[in-house]
């Protein structure tokens, strides 16, 4: 992949991570990516904006599987933890994460390294290493 194409799909996980936020809220997939792909893009007619598939199919992936996806990742916190306890920013970079390294071709360290770059950008350096740790716990076992 050119470095292009690498951060596009930096850029797409970062949307598709703010559609995840939205969805706590609000329950339209296809409307919250929608509009975390094009809320700072001048576009004069937005709905005839083809949302990209990877934006989509990581926001439909994660929203569908997130029973299953939050029952793996319970078993790598530590004893006495939920999810539950977690911040929502911090369940939901580690659902994009851990979905992304299970169902697409995209190879695990680098899925791990992306959802470390999400956590660095949208919470802070404790739950970077928190992230990190969780994710890395699903890879070596």
């Amino acid at each position: 992949m050119t470095d292009v194409q690498l951060e596009a799909r930096r850029e797409l996980r970062e949307r598709a991570f703010q559609a995840l936020m939205s969805l706590e809220y609000e329950k339209d997939i296809v409307e919250a990516c929608r509009f975390a792909y094009l809320y700072d893009k001048d576009m004069t007619n937005d709905s005839d904006v083809e949302i990209p598939a990877f934006l989509l199919n990581l926001v439909t992936g994660v929203e569908q599987s997130k029973n299953e996806l939050d029952d793996k990742l319970s078993q790598y916190l530590k004893e006495g933890w939920t999810l539950e306890r977690l911040t929502l920013i911090e369940k939901n970079i580690l659902r994009l994460g851990l979905f992304e390294m299970t169902e697409f071709d995209t190879p695990q360290l680098v899925a791990i390294n992306e959802a470390i770059e999400l956590s660095k950008k949208f919470s802070d350096e404790k739950s970077s290493k928190f992230i990190n740790g969780i994710l890395s716990k699903f890879v070596i076992e």
